[in-house]
C-alpha cells in the first residue's frame, strides 16, 4: 500500500508547475511560495531535510520527471564544495532580498520577484540535473542549505527519524552509497548505527535498493 507522504512526492511536481504557470498570470500568487521557502529550514531543526526528500514540489519535480532525462554523471567537487555553495546561497539571496526592497508596498510587482525567482531556479535545476545526477540542484539550493546548517544542532542527534542499519543483515555491498541522490557514503555511517549526515534526505532510495533488506527509517 502507497503510504500518503509517498502518493504526495509523487504528484507534487504538478503544484510548481501550477504555481509557475498560474504566476506568469497572476503574480500576486508569488508569497505562496514562501511556504516551500520556509518550511524546509523549520522543518530541518526536528526532521533534518525530510521536507526536501518528501515533500519539496521542486524536489518531486527532479525524482519524477528529470530523473528520466538525467545524464547520471557524477557531480563536479566544486558544486559539492561548502564554499561554494554557501556563495551561491549569499549571492542569490542577496539579490532576492534587494529586488523585494525594490518592489516592497506593491503586491504585484513583491509577488513577481517571488515568482521569477522561482522560475529561474527551476530552468537551473533542470540544466544541472540533467546534464549530471538528478538532485544536483538539492546541493545547492540555498533552501536546502539553509535547512543543512539546521540539521547539524543538536536538535538533529535526538531525531526519531534517521535512515538505520541493521548491522546483522548488511554486507558492504555499497549499493545504498551508490543509489544516493545527495552523493552520500551511507555505508561510513554503518558503525554508528544511523545516517546521521546533515544533507540526508531521508527519500528512502538508499532503503528501497538494499539487497538485504539492511536499511530502515527510524
Amino acid at each position: 500500500m502507497i503510504k500518503t507522504k509517498d502518493r504526495f512526492h509523487q504528484y507534487a511536481w504538478v503544484l510548481l508547475i501550477a504555481f509557475c504557470s498560474i504566476g506568469l498570470i497572476y503574480p500576486a500568487i508569488g508569497a505562496v511560495a514562501l511556504v516551500c521557502m520556509l518550511a524546509p529550514v523549520l522543518w530541518g531543526f526536528f526532521q533534518g531535510r525530510m521536507w526536501c526528500g518528501n515533500f519539496c514540489p521542486r524536489g518531486s519535480f527532479s525524482d519524477v520527471i528529470l530523473k528520466k532525462f538525467s545524464q547520471k554523471k557524477p557531480v563536479p567537487k566544486f558544486i559539492k564544495s561548502g564554499w561554494f555553495r554557501n556563495l551561491f546561497l549569499f549571492l542569490l539571496m542577496s539579490a532576492f532580498a534587494l529586488q523585494l526592497v525594490l518592489s516592497w508596498g506593491n503586491a504585484f510587482a513583491t509577488g513577481a520577484v517571488f515568482v521569477r525567482m522561482i522560475i529561474i531556479t527551476t530552468m537551473l535545476t533542470i540544466v544541472l540535473d540533467i546534464t549530471f545526477s538528478h538532485r544536483t540542484w538539492c546541493r545547492i539550493c540555498p533552501m536546502g542549505n539553509l535547512a543543512h546548517y539546521a540539521a547539524k544542532t543538536k536538535t538533529l542527534k535526538s531525531n526519531l527519524r534517521q535512515i538505520t542499519f541493521d548491522a546483522d543483515k548488511c554486507i558492504g555491498c555499497k549499493v545504498c552509497s551508490k543509489n544516493c541522490p545527495m552523493g552520500i557514503d551511507l555505508l561510513s555511517h554503518k558503525s554508528q548505527g544511523k545516517v546521521l549526515d546533515a544533507n540526508c534526505l531521508k527519500c528512502k532510495v538508499c532503503v528501497e535498493k538494499c539487497p538485504r533488506n539492511s536499511l530502515y527509517v527510524s
